[in-house]
């Protein structure tokens, strides 16, 4: 691949996410914004005015004057963000979607507008009618370009979409950064006093879509059998949910709910095993980032994602979606980790990916 130079021209992009959440589609988000801040002229539109601090100075970012909008619905969000794309973004500049991308196609092209889409989950969960297929479909073919997170999601969009779009993998921090993160001395007393125990992480939005009941299903049934605890890192609408199956069946030694963490890594360090749950993906971060840093893996084998990185289950094991009881097995039958290698996958390298971006911007 050619290295990105003084060749490119200098461009003006917007990037248009009205939800900035704590997940991996923001996280994404923000490494490329501010990757890209040195060759183009950046602007971020977002309805989340509390979350300009995550992007650099040097990004021109637009949101409501109030928080009011932070915690208000997708669908208001995108709204608002849809008449700042109006109310900013000219015939010349670049929009690349993150989010609610069938707003953004329409509103840039109502502007004579090159749009970027970046589609972030399997199309098996949003496009399940007919009607909506179709839908999507004839919106979609007015992007300009259409990027991907994995191979397994590409051919899921071609076969529902007859759209063939490039695959880009998710971009894990550069190796410096990750290290000064992990090395962060971070007390966290229900693992640091339990060097006998196999101490399990998993890192994810409190929603239906990373299904943390299973994990605990598989928990409840070997509480007996294995000195375990498990650390659950993430906030949202199930909390509640969860909390109660906690109480109702006696896990409070055994599981914690620590919230969102701003610095994850440290919690990496101090595990043995990291579970991924999810119904359903595009190309989770967590596991990308639990692979890099050497944890023993569980995942679900949902679409997409996965199975993808963890090559058919040579870096990990992988159990049915919501079978709780062979988790359960998995986990009675894992190893508690011997050392702390840390191996950054070439898919997933930043550099590397970052420089594809900016190529596809140009290229636009």
């Amino acid at each position: 691949m050619k290295k990105f130079s003084k060749k490119y021209k200098k461009k003006e992009v917007i990037f248009f996410c009205p939800s900035i959440e704590e997940g991996g589609v923001e996280k994404n988000l923000i490494n490329i914004a501010n990757g890209l801040t040195k060759e183009f002229k950046i602007f971020v539109i977002t309805a989340n005015k509390n979350k300009k601090k995550l992007f650099s100075k040097n990004i021109n970012f637009i949101s409501p004057k109030s928080n009011y909008y932070n915690n208000k619905s997708r669908i208001l969000k995108s709204l608002i963000c849809s008449y700042f794309l109006f109310r900013y973004c000219k015939s010349n500049f670049l929009v690349f979607s993150f989010q609610s991308n069938l707003i953004a196609i329409l509103t840039s092209k109502l502007l004579n507008a090159k749009v970027i889409v970046r589609s972030n989950s399997s199309p098996n969960y949003y496009a399940s009618s007919f009607f909506k297929r179709k839908l999507i479909k004839f919106i979609f073919n007015f992007a300009d370009k259409i990027v991907v997170n994995s191979i397994e999601f590409k051919k899921e969009f071609k076969k529902f979409f007859s759209i063939t779009p490039t695959v880009i993998y998710n971009l894990i921090e550069p190796k410096k950064l990750i290290l000064k993160k992990y090395n962060k001395q971070t007390s966290f007393k229900f693992f640091d006093k339990s060097n006998d125990y196999l101490k399990i992480l998993s890192v994810g939005r409190l929603v239906d879509q990373k299904d943390h009941i299973t994990i605990l299903k598989a928990i409840n049934l070997i509480k007996k059998k294995r000195k375990l605890k498990l650390c659950i890192i993430g906030k949202g609408i199930l909390y509640g949910r969860l909390k109660k199956f906690i109480d109702e069946n006696n896990l409070r030694n055994h599981v914690k709910l620590i919230g969102y963490k701003k610095n994850v890594y440290p919690y990496f360090k101090k595990s043995d095993l990291f579970i991924l749950s999810s119904l359903y993906e595009g190309l989770p971060n967590s596991l990308i980032e639990a692979l890099t840093l050497g944890l023993k893996i569980i995942s679900s084998n949902c679409k997409t994602g996965p199975k993808e990185i963890l090559n058919k289950g040579k870096y990990g094991k992988l159990f049915k979606v919501g079978d709780y009881k062979t988790l359960s097995n998995i986990i009675l039958n894992s190893k508690k980790r011997n050392s702390n290698k840390f191996v950054i996958d070439n898919r997933f390298d930043f550099k590397n990916n970052l420089e594809k971006y900016k190529n596809i911007i140009t290229q636009v």
